[in-house]
């Protein structure tokens, strides 16, 4: 079994989830946000770092998945949400973890079977993959998103090498 911390990266909002895989199941373990609304810019990368860390060193996972930046219009925004996503990478890194990057269609192609999916369709798929009735966060659902995209992937990857896909 394997146990995958998804990150949806933001420079206010950083969604986490993590899930433990393995062949024929997904198991939800924790999910939530880490929020820097606070303070100037690089005091709120601290806040990710140290959030995703603590993340990490609680629930111990094998793996970060964490979402590649989408630019649409913004280039400042992306260049925010770039920074958050490198304060996340090296909270996984400082504790000598692989990080796997995953564009944001391939996350909704691999959660929801098509590439243009809203965040709504992820995260009705996601509580249905996981088995999930609560109230989540989409942000955290997006993070969701992404493990189980990253397990899709390792699964597929295992069949290739063992001759099955």
């Amino acid at each position: 079994m394997a146990r995958i911390l998804g990150i949806d990266p933001g420079s206010r909002i950083t969604g986490f989830g993590v899930i433990d895989a393995d062949r024929s199941s997904l198991r939800l373990v924790a999910a939530g946000c880490v929020r820097s609304a606070v303070g100037d810019f690089p005091a709120r990368l601290k806040v990710v770092y140290d959030g995703v860390l603590a993340v990490v060193r609680q629930y111990l996972p094998e793996a970060i998945a964490i979402e590649q930046v989408f630019v649409q219009k913004n280039a400042d925004s992306a260049l925010k949400l770039g920074q958050a996503r490198g304060a996340a990478i090296c909270a996984a890194l400082a504790e000598d973890l692989p990080v796997y990057e995953y564009a944001t269609r391939q996350v909704k192609q691999a959660v929801v079977g098509n590439g243009g999916a809203d965040k709504a369709q992820v995260q009705h798929m996601v509580k249905i993959l996981l088995n999930f009735r609560g109230e989540l966060p989409l942000d955290a659902s997006d993070a969701l998103a992404v493990a189980v995209c990253h397990a899709h992937y390792q699964q597929t990857l295992q069949r290739q090498a063992q001759g099955l896909a």
